[in-house]
Formats: C-alpha cells, structure tokens, sequence
C-alpha cells in the first residue's frame, strides 16, 4: 500500500464534473499524485458509485491510495482504502466499525491541536490541518498558522497533512513544517497541464527536508 505522503489531490463537483473526473484524476495519478480523494457533498450514493470505482480502479493501478471524504457507506460499498471526516461527518469509531480495521481514517483537525491529539488516541490514521490560506473551496475557512504543523509535529506521530489554499508557490513552507501530505483541488485542477503539475508539487517532496 502506498504511503500517507505526497500529494493528496481532492476532487471537486465545479473543477472536476463527473463527465471528466476520471480523465482529470488519471493526469493527476500520472503526475505522481499519492491519495486521491472523492469529495461530492451534494450528489446521492447511487450517482457516485460508478465514478467511484473507476477512481478506485485508477488508484490501484498507479499504486495509489484511494480516499472517500465523509461517506462511509460508499467507502465500503467500493471497497476505498479509507474515508477522511470533517467535524460534521461521521464519527471515526463509526468508520472503523464499518470499514475494518486496515481501512484508513483521515481526520480534519482545522487548528485545533487537543482534537488532533485525541483523534490520534482514537486511532486515526492522519490528521489535517488548514485552512492555511484563502482557500476558493471554502472561502470563509478560518487561516490557521504553519507553526500547527510544526507544533504537532513534535506531538503527534501519525502523518499530517496541509490543505487550503495551496498553490506550489506556498507549498514549501508547510512542507518544511511538517506537513507529509499537501492537499490541493483548485491549483491543481486549474492547471493547464494537470500531470505537469501534479508531477511539480511530487518534486517538493523529493527534495531535502529539515
């Protein structure tokens, strides 16, 4: 199984409509992109489950992991590698009930440390942290500092990912931070050439670290 590092690319329902997903995930995963995730808040189960799986497919074969946001239920019906909860989605003790105890459970932290640290307890398997930007996804995210990265970083052992806002020219910093994984949906999907760019943010994490 791959490892919870790299570049973490999220779907979107404007940037990456289900007609294009899977040509726009491919790119992605060419790139070099480690974790895709499927993030649909609005369209029932039944409209997502072929897309899913072929997303799955696609994973499996450039060796990625592949991430559900919030619906367990789709998770498991498509056999996902694990589901990432928002503070308004599903309990991880629920997730790992249903799921088993190989799946992964990402957890959203925001700035909240005390949370991250008790989602560890609880047996998450990656915490995220952000919004560190102005983020186009969620305009009214609260900015939380890189200094979360490198404070959890000293207490934390699981992996820790940055989202929001990110573009590759801020990326860096909150690589050097701490950050395993870098979160992206808009500069990536945006990008003229999405594997070019996805293959840029992978180059980040090939280089030196502190």
């Amino acid at each position: 199984m791959a490892q919870l590092a790299g570049l973490y690319a999220i779907t979107d329902e404007r940037l990456t409509p289900t007609e294009s997903m899977a040509q726009q995930v491919a790119a992605a995963l060419k790139g070099g992109a480690r974790i895709v995730q499927l993030r649909d808040k609005q369209s029932p189960q039944a409209a997502l489950l072929p897309i899913a799986r072929k997303l799955k497919a696609l994973c499996e074969a450039y060796e990625a992991l592949f991430i559900i946001n919030d619906r367990i239920d789709l998770a498991r019906a498509v056999q996902a590698d694990g589901v990432h909860l928002g503070r308004e989605d599903g309990a991880l003790e629920q997730a790992r009930e249903m799921l088993g105890p190989e799946a992964i459970v990402g957890i959203s932290c925001y700035g909240d440390l005390d949370r991250a640290r008790t989602m560890e307890q609880a047996g998450a398997d990656y915490v995220a942290f952000g919004s560190f930007f102005t983020s186009p996804t969620k305009p009214h995210a609260a900015v939380v500092p890189p200094s979360v990265l490198t404070q959890a970083r000293q207490k934390l052992s699981i992996p820790l990912c940055a989202i929001g806002g990110i573009t590759l020219k801020n990326a860096p910093p909150l690589i050097e931070a701490g950050a395993d994984m870098i979160a992206v949906i808009s500069d990536l999907w945006q990008a003229e050439d999405v594997a070019a760019h996805a293959q840029k943010y992978q180059t980040l994490f090939t280089k030196d670290r502190p």
